[in-house]
């Protein structure tokens, strides 16, 4: 593995498709291009003249030359191929001939009778499994027009250059995603700073852009760049920079000025318009790279509210664990939306520089820990860590850190900002793949199935390290928020929506410790690889929930200020040093507004690409695999 710190050289992957110097692409030579120009022909008058094998011997049939050359060395080995007619016979009389011709005994054309995959309608031709010398006897056969290879067809698959798509799986299924056989992505709502939907990233996709700041100083469609870095990163389609799932459409919702500030209000408004739009749009999941600037209960924050009725709507809510972290010890994560326990809540893992789990380990300044509610967070890592993205070039976040571009319209960042959309797309790939789910079985799946990460301190990335092909894949997913789900009533009033009975809650709550414990009970729990690794048992404190005095009416001067929470130094963490807190952010009352938290901008350095034998090596692996108002900070 190798850190390339110049992106403006371009060069073929292994990954997707072959090179143009392959052993393949030489051998064609001029029966090769015969080939290819009798292949674009219309037949105008009488029958194609057959081809020659290697002794000389005309066939009646046009074989393709690379197929016959294998057929001649290889008469038992078996062939996918589609056999054409000459026009004298339809489809059936055609599968009729080859299984006459093929089999010979009666027990040899039940055979090739089991092979026949398929019989046109459009084109007199069958799909079928033959042997070398089947192949050659069909060949001199009056009738056949031409033999011809069922190979695969070669899409126009997605690319990235990074190590994290094969990490996560997401390699593993971008063909599906391409080809449509993963099924109708839902679209992705991003509440960010805007997304510039004109670039090539996006294709058209983006299907709605809505600006929803009510802050002046707001650009039209990305003036800060943020919010097109984790369009990008979730749904971005460009080559060598796909994102997660690079076929869903993407919604913009604008809650930010130019400089990452955004009013929570605005915030809660961009939840709102999700909520009653979901439907004509087919919103299923809200990625909110952004988190308040006021510690609080998810019991009385309103942005929390917000989020959870979204969720508890059928909208998969992510959200980042914040850039507040400090390294090897819990920072806590006191604010909203990422508090929420119902919700996703992403920290963020560095890769390291092999593709093993081994060597991989948290982002030093990912926030993780407990809530004030006493909820760990975050439940699942992803990579966040030496990302590159698009970003417009005119943007603030561009022109800030232009020793952070790596290629024209491209930058590398880091955060926690960068680990939630990458979980988006998987939720929205998961969907997909799992239309009737709702967000707690999607949560449930990405928990189950993700991978302990034992160099990482407990909880820094919740239970590890997520998977897009595994999460898809479970057939019955546990519910991580069961014992939460038991304090749903319907709303008071009278919207017809679920909300939480947070009085009841925490009245349950403080009488019984245990109560989290009916969450964990499910025996597929016991099959995922953190098991051992005590989450369940400290997925929720009752020792910190107790002390937070929030329960009495002076909470805000509660024992958790002196606590861990507040050891996560305000002046040393890693977001109070960004370009951002250096801006007009000084000058904002905490209660009022909010600002993009771009993890000191780890800049560079250069991210994590694949030398030429890495991708081949990684290549096979591929092909063996199964298939006053609170203030906001935008993290990256």
């Amino acid at each position: 593995m190798r850190r390339d710190t110049n992106r403006n050289d371009v060069r073929s992957s292994a990954l997707w498709g072959k090179r143009s110097g392959s052993r393949e692409g030489r051998k064609l030579g001029r029966r090769g291009f015969a080939a290819a120009l009798v292949a674009g022909l219309v037949m105008l008058a009488g029958p194609l003249a057959g081809v020659a094998d290697a002794s000389g011997k005309d066939h009646e049939a046009y074989v393709t030359p690379t197929l016959l050359e294998r057929a001649e060395a290889n008469g038992d080995r078996l062939f996918d191929v589609i056999v054409q007619s000459d026009g004298t016979m339809p489809s059936a009389a055609l599968a009729g001939m080859i299984v006459r011709e093929g089999g010979g005994t009666a027990t040899g054309q039940a055979r090739v009778r089991s092979r026949i995959k398929d019989e046109f309608d459009t084109v007199s031709a069958v799909a079928v499994t033959l042997s070398g010398k089947q192949i050659l006897r069909l060949a001199d056969r009056r009738g056949v027009y031409a033999i011809t290879p069922d190979a695969p067809v070669e899409l126009s698959n997605y690319s990235n250059k990074q190590l994290w798509p094969l990490a996560t799986g997401l390699a593993k299924v971008w063909p599906s995603m391409a080809n449509g056989t993963a099924g109708t992505m839902p679209a992705i709502a991003v509440v960010d700073s805007g997304i510039d939907s004109s670039r090539n990233d996006f294709g058209g996709r983006v299907i709605v852009e809505k600006t929803m700041t009510s802050l002046a100083g707001n650009s039209p469609g990305d003036g800060r760049g943020h919010g097109t870095f984790v369009a990008g990163i979730a749904a971005g389609s460009a080559p060598g920079y796909a994102g997660a799932a690079p076929s869903a459409p993407v919604v913009s919702l604008d809650v930010m000025d130019d400089k990452g500030m955004a009013m929570t209000s605005d915030v809660i408004a961009a939840a709102d318009w999700i909520h009653a739009n979901r439907r004509a749009y087919d919103i299923r999941v809200a990625n909110f790279s952004l988190h308040s600037s006021v510690p609080n209960s998810f019991m009385y924050d309103p942005l929390s509210k917000a989020v959870e009725r979204l969720w508890f709507a059928g909208v998969v809510v992510v959200a980042a664990s914040g850039n507040y972290g400090v390294a090897n010890a819990p920072s806590g994560v006191p604010f909203a939306p990422g508090n929420d326990p119902f919700i996703i809540t992403v920290g963020a893992l560095d890769l390291g520089e092999k593709l093993n789990v081994k060597d991989d380990g948290s982002a030093p300044w990912s926030a993780y820990g407990y809530t004030l509610d006493g909820f760990l967070k975050p439940e699942v890592g992803a990579p966040g860590r030496y990302m590159i993205g698009p970003v417009p070039a005119t943007s603030t976040l561009a022109l800030e850190r232009p020793e952070q571009l790596r290629a024209a319209g491209y930058i590398e960042l880091s955060g926690t900002s960068f680990a939630a959309p990458l979980v988006s797309g998987m939720a929205a790939y998961i969907l997909a793949r799992n239309p009737t789910w709702t967000p707690d079985q999607v949560k449930g799946a990405l928990m189950l199935t993700a991978t302990h990460m034992p160099s990482a301190d407990f909880g820094s990335v919740g239970v590890g390290f997520v998977s897009a092909d595994k999460a898809a894949a479970v057939k019955d997913p546990p519910n991580p928020n069961l014992a939460l789900n038991a304090f749903l009533v319907s709303d008071p009033a009278g919207s017809g929506d679920l909300v939480f009975d947070s009085a009841s809650w925490a009245h349950v709550a403080k009488e019984d410790a245990s109560w989290a414990s009916a969450s964990w009970a499910n025996a597929s729990w016991a099959n995922a690889s953190w098991a051992n690794a005590s989450w369940a048992s400290a997925s929720w404190a009752s020792a910190s929930w107790a002390s937070a005095s929030w329960a009495s009416a002076s909470w805000a001067n509660a024992s958790w200020a002196a606590a861990s929470w507040a050891s996560a130094s305000w002046a040393s963490a890693s977001w109070a040093n960004t370009a951002e807190a250096a801006a007009s952010w000084a000058n904002a009352s905490w209660a009022s507004v909010s600002y993009e938290d771009n993890a000191a901008g780890e800049g560079g350095i250069g991210g994590l690409v694949l030398t030429p034998e890495e991708e081949a090596f990684l290549l096979g692996l591929l092909d063996d695999a199964p298939a006053e108002e609170p203030a906001l900070e935008i993290l990256p």
